[in-house]
């Protein structure tokens, strides 16, 4: 179908996710028809870097064969039966593949992850996970453990109780009549400390925050959840080294379960296989998504240990089991899929060829922390933010109103790299197996919007 055909009946019938729509019908559109490697075309034929990775999920860039082959031939046996009642051969073999990944990344405080629950996408694993702590307490006997202790910017997904775990007021504001009460502890935003105090003099106040909220509120705490090493829709906030370590140690002193929202920094983001293992840290329910199955489709999986399982065993009649289930929970093509991203990361040597290419990322935002108007930039391996800010000596941020994010992710479109910001902060987060070639084309290219953007306005 024309270009143009497409973009009038996006106007009439679509409704885009966290978009201003009255400002969307406006506008001339990218419509992406085809994508290969790093790169995704539009329908004009012009080719962009994927510098987001199409919103963190790609991870061996599109198209990529092994992926392709192995959704084809999953097809040939078949897409999707129930796991309610029934068993399939894509979600064993891929439940067995992930527990001994995990049991390879280095984790101390905490059990080996043994048992693996699927559903869909990052918010509905934060959903399982919730429910799974929850109910975990009510079968140990334990009453009270109704609530949770998360911190303030994070967001964990869009549906009911990933948001009343959230801490991101723009996104989960207007929803808060409909959300159940949560605790808040501060996050380790050192560049905007909540506390007023300063990095590196600190030594980690917030954990003492935290530790402080554990030791009132054990009782009622069923777990807590974090992102492990940064808080990414909250603005690329990169904890300092040793304060994840220092969040299983509370949970451990404090008898509460630790939830490692791994989404976003799972599968490689943080230059380890899982962010957890950056610091040895092994969690007690951990969820993963988004690069599980390169980009390619939904499919989400909820790892719990054996301790937790054992608590829902049980005679039929005690109903101890599980209540919670999706209807395309491990579905046959997603599974299939993500069996090929394991592959890949052994086949490939990923890990290991990643880190020439985050010592450019490291070396290029030393670099631009220099630019007038960058205030902070922040990284964990490959996910990388620059916050952008009005005033570097004040801190001063610049007015919402004034887009400044987008202003930057605009310009460098028309550069041939297409980012999406938060706020005033640049996120940068390529596919893994972006070359180091594209990697420096499109970190030059950033720096230049950077500075039309804000030097030149």
């Amino acid at each position: 179908m024309d270009y143009r055909d497409l973009c009038e009946l996006d106007r009439k019938y679509l409704w885009h996710p966290f978009t201003q729509m009255s400002e969307w019908v406006e506008a001339d559109p990218i419509v992406i028809e085809e994508g290969l490697g790093c790169f995704i075309k539009d329908m004009r034929g012009r080719w962009y870097i994927d510098g987001v990775s199409s919103l963190w999920v790609n991870i061996f860039g599109h198209r990529k064969k092994e992926i392709d082959d192995a959704i084809r031939g999953q097809l040939d046996k078949i897409a999707h039966s129930t796991l309610l009642g029934l068993a399939g051969e894509p979600s064993i073999l891929l439940a067995e593949r992930l527990v001994n990944i995990l049991r390879e990344s280095p984790g101390d405080g905490g059990l080996p992850l043994t048992k693996v629950f699927y559903s869909d996408n990052g918010s509905t694993a934060v959903e399982v996970a919730l429910k799974m702590a929850f109910q975990y307490w009510l079968h140990k006997g334990v009453k009270g453990k109704n609530t949770f202790l998360s911190l303030n910017m994070a967001y964990h997904g869009d549906t009911i109780g990933a948001v009343s775990v959230g801490g991101i007021e723009v996104f989960h504001g207007t929803f808060s009549p409909l959300l159940f009460n949560t605790l808040k502890s501060p996050a380790p935003y050192c560049y905007r400390c909540e506390l007023g105090l300063d990095r590196g003099m600190c030594a980690m106040a917030c954990l003492s925050e935290m530790e402080k909220q554990l030791k009132e509120h054990n009782h009622e705490i069923a777990a807590v959840i974090i992102e492990p090493r940064m808080q990414a829709a909250g603005g690329m906030i990169a904890a300092p080294d040793g304060f994840l370590r220092g969040v299983r140690r509370l949970c451990s002193d404090y008898g509460v379960i630790l939830i490692a929202d791994e989404v976003a920094t799972g599968f490689g983001r943080t230059g380890a296989m899982f962010a957890c293992g950056t610091e040895g840290v092994a969690p007690d329910i951990i969820c993963l998504s988004k690069g599980i199955t390169g980009g390619y489709v939904p499919l989400a999986v909820t790892v719990a240990t054996e301790e937790i399982y054992n608590a829902f065993l049980g005679e039929y009649g005690q109903m101890r089991q599980f209540f919670h289930g999706h209807s395309y929970t491990g579905n046959a093509i997603g599974c299939a899929a993500a069996l090929a991203v394991m592959d890949l990361f052994d086949k490939e040597d990923t890990l290991n060829r990643l880190r020439p290419k985050i010592e450019i990322l490291e070396k290029w935002l030393l670099a631009i922390r220099g630019r007038a108007h960058v205030g902070d930039t922040r990284s964990a391996g490959f996910m990388a933010g620059v916050e952008l800010v009005k005033n570097k000596e004040t801190r001063e941020a610049y007015p919402i109103q004034d887009k400044t994010g987008w202003r930057v992710a605009l310009d460098v479109r028309t550069r041939g790299v297409l980012l999406r910001p938060l706020g005033n902060c640049v996120v940068i987060m390529p596919p893994l197996a972006i070359s180091e070639g594209n990697l420096r084309a499109m970190l030059h290219r950033i720096g230049e919007s950077i500075a039309c953007v804000t030097e030149k306005s």
